[in-house]
């Protein structure tokens, strides 16, 4: 189930729609909620570890079929690091807190991880952005869709977890 989950991770994360954003609207959140709904957040955590780990060893499984450091250390990579907090967060407090609220706060810490790492990158290549300026970019436009990635991932997990 691991693999399975890890594998569906890099599948969603091809899944691209250019926005208007330097941001990829992709629908690997959609997965990742799956994974931690089906998996909880220990094997929740070592899909996306894994996921993480193949993309850092040159796999193209990040958005845009993207591998290794650069994509990790580029605007967009602390979304990517950002992804690993929501499982690890997930299995801190999954037997103590409702499992929908924690994937609203993973994804909100991420949020935060990737809107500061994004400041950071472009300010240190010359190119100053103002927190707000990369929320308008990298939050605002992702709010509703990954609502709406939420709730599809909550039917859907509690529909396949009875069969698991």
């Amino acid at each position: 189930m691991v693999a399975l989950m890890t594998v569906m991770i890099c599948l969603c994360s091809w899944i691209n729609i250019a926005l208007f954003s330097v941001v990829p609207f992709t629908m690997q959140t959609f997965a990742i909620y799956c994974t931690l709904l089906l998996l909880g957040g220990k094997r929740g955590s070592i899909a996306m570890f894994l996921y993480i780990f193949m993309g850092a060893a040159g796999l193209p499984v990040f958005s845009g079929f993207n591998a290794g450091f650069g994509a990790l250390l580029g605007p967009t990579g602390g979304f990517i690091l950002g992804f690993m907090l929501c499982p690890l967060l997930y299995w801190l407090l999954e037997k103590h807190v409702n499992h929908i609220l924690l994937l609203v706060l993973g994804t909100l810490i991420c949020y935060a991880v990737g809107t500061m790492w994004f400041v950071r990158v472009y300010s240190a290549g010359g190119s100053p952005v103002s927190v707000g300026a990369a929320l308008m970019s990298c939050v605002v436009p992702f709010i509703a869709p990954d609502g709406a990635k939420l709730a599809l991932a909550a039917v859907i997990s509690r529909r396949i977890g009875r069969h698991i």
